[in-house]
């Protein structure tokens, strides 16, 4: 586990975010490892939000959706 990686909240199995700031910019990479005993990388992105520090619906969204998705894929993997 990355040493900044904190729990990203609501979600289940759990799911990791690492912030990273850049000058002025910062960006975040969310990612698995609850699955078996891969990683999954659901998504990087710059955090561009005026309002806070909270994580744009949009972008759960996406985390969401690829969360289901490499679920799936575990799940084929075990089935052959």
């Amino acid at each position: 586990m990355h040493p900044s990686a904190k729990h990203l909240k609501g979600f289940k199995p759990a799911v990791m975010e690492i912030v990273a700031d850049h000058k002025t910019n910062t960006f975040r990479a969310v990612y698995t490892t609850k699955i078996e005993e891969m990683v999954y990388v659901l998504h990087c992105f710059q955090k561009k939000s005026k309002t806070g520090i909270k994580t744009p619906k949009k972008e759960i969204d996406i985390i969401e959706a690829r969360l289901k998705q490499a679920v799936a894929i575990d799940k084929e993997r075990k089935n052959g």
